[in-house]
């Protein structure tokens, strides 16, 4: 039989812990309940967002337009509720790098109707609104409610509460539906719109209109069940300057264990599951690489030196400039993506030190947009970048040659195939890590037959790199092509009296 231990002093006494009587029992208990009590009614302060969440607070300081399209179950409500209380009550954490409402502010939030914007908005802004003992227990704090407006014929349901801001002031927040119709939605000036999944379009233009005079915010939290919807598609295929995405998966949480997903995906029918584990609406002509997720992406290790490399860009201004990173695997046929970088609004000056930071003497490949000459200087873009001492390939992309051909050629469809054909027979991989490459997979799609040609700019860059590498890729041991070009860059810049 195990003998429990008693406590010891330093000098290895037995001590006996002192005994509480009554009246100081209660004492202990009554503060223990007290602080229990000042957590649950202060729940915002315990409030530590996923990288997606974060990510998505972050864009609002450029972006009055946002969408988090996320899956079931990974805390995209709550995400949405608790930037809601920030901005009504003003009570910012330190962490904080989104959108600042320094006065009171007035706050629109909305579902699909009265039952469901009461069972899921108002409980996580509120607590549980059966329950009158879980009041005040949900994103906002409860010395910050001011006071409540029941909304007549819903029980339980609120219409409107006044909420204290810490600027001395009070807050303003509306309940309505999507239900109730667009006209519901016309009339007065509003900071913030908040969506708790994915409204119609007149609804959503509504919103953004009650907005402009403020240069307030909308945003919308939501798993895309409705499928390609125009409100979807307007963010996937054409988003624009003040617009911002952000997807979260299963994989981007951890309060989800395996078991628990393995039970969920068993519930789903095998056309939904990909909606329901990672967001992806149901695309109405289907995803350009319909392979399974686990079946393309690996652990990340160490790149063996005899293994070729290359790195591939994507130029871009307004959008993103992407770089992607490959490597072969000669033994077994396998090439593998295991770095990237995407940014936006920087010139290549930034670009080609992150790149010559990165992969110093890798080959670097490049579309054809890389020859177009730059207004102001005259220069070929590709030889900006050679200019800055990155090892550019001598000529654009192009397919590998076929049946005899000398040359390549630039198809699109051709190359996304060859892609295809890797990633079904394990030969093409992604490193775990490349997780913005992976963002762009999931959504790389079809419309009425045609590539949509948004948000590609990664996988551009992928196939670029991924399709050159057996013919242009260099071991990183291997050196003496870098140091003749970097030796061939120095004469060509001494020649134009750069050094």
């Amino acid at each position: 039989m195990a003998v429990r231990k008693r406590n010891s002093d330093i000098r290895g006494n037995v001590q006996t812990p002192p005994k509480m009587d009554s009246e100081t029992k209660s004492y202990v208990l009554k503060l223990l309940k007290e602080r229990e009590e000042r957590k649950s009614s202060n729940r915002i302060k315990l409030y530590k967002p996923y990288d997606y969440q974060r990510k998505f607070h972050e864009a609002g300081i450029d972006c009055p337009q946002r969408i988090l399209m996320a899956a079931n179950r990974v805390g995209k409500t709550y995400c949405g509720a608790v930037e809601t209380a920030y901005h009504l009550t003003g009570e910012y954490p330190k962490w904080w790098k989104g959108r600042v409402f320094t006065k009171p502010v007035r706050v629109w939030v909305a579902g699909e109707s009265n039952d469901t914007t009461r069972d899921i908005i108002q409980r996580e802004l509120f607590g549980a609104p059966q329950d009158p003992t879980q009041y005040g227990k949900g994103a906002i704090p409860l010395d910050h409610i001011v006071d409540t407006v029941r909304k007549p014929g819903v029980p339980n349901a609120l219409s409107a509460a006044v909420i204290r801001h810490s600027s001395g002031g009070n807050s303003l927040i509306s309940f309505k539906a999507y239900e109730q119709g667009f006209e519901k939605f016309m009339g007065e000036a509003v900071d913030v719109v908040w969506l708790d999944e994915e409204p119609k379009a007149d609804i959503f233009s509504q919103c953004i209109t009650r907005t402009v005079d403020t240069r307030g915010l909308v945003y919308m939290t939501f798993t895309p069940e409705k499928g390609m919807t125009s409100v979807v598609g307007s963010f996937l295929n054409d988003l624009k300057p003040g617009q911002a995405m952000v997807t979260a998966t299963w994989d981007d949480v951890s309060h989800l264990d395996p078991a628990t997903k393995e039970q969920l995906l068993s519930v789903y029918s095998p056309a939904e599951r990909d909606m329901r584990s990672k967001g992806i609406p149901i695309f109405g002509s289907g995803l350009v690489f319909p392979v399974k997720e686990e079946s393309i992406v690996c652990e990340d290790f160490d790149i063996p030196e005899h293994f070729p490399r290359l790195a591939a860009i994507d130029f871009g201004y307004d959008h993103p400039t992407a770089v992607s990173w490959v490597a072969l695997d000669p033994d077994n046929d396998i090439i593998y993506v295991y770095d990237e970088y995407r940014r936006t609004k920087e010139t290549p000056l930034t670009h080609a030190a992150v790149v010559n930071a990165r992969s110093p003497g890798i080959p670097v490949a490049f579309p054809h947009d890389g020859l177009q000459h730059d207004k102001g200087s005259g220069i070929q873009l590709a030889q900006q970048y050679r200019d800055l001492g990155v090892y550019m390939l001598q000529s654009h992309f192009t397919n590998a040659p076929v049946d005899g051909a000398l040359t390549g050629n630039n198809s699109v469809e051709a190359g996304l195939s060859l892609m295809l054909q890797r990633f079904e027979t394990g030969r093409l991989m992604l490193f775990k890590s490349c997780q913005e490459t992976m963002e762009e997979i999931r959504l790389y799609h079809r419309k009425s037959g045609k590539i949509v040609t948004v948000k590609d700019d990664l996988v551009s860059a992928m196939r670029y790199a991924a399709l050159s590498v057996e013919r242009f890729g260099e071991k990183f041991s291997n050196r003496a092509s870098f140091k003749r070009y970097n030796f061939d860059l120095k004469l060509e810049y001494s020649n134009k009296g750069i050094v």
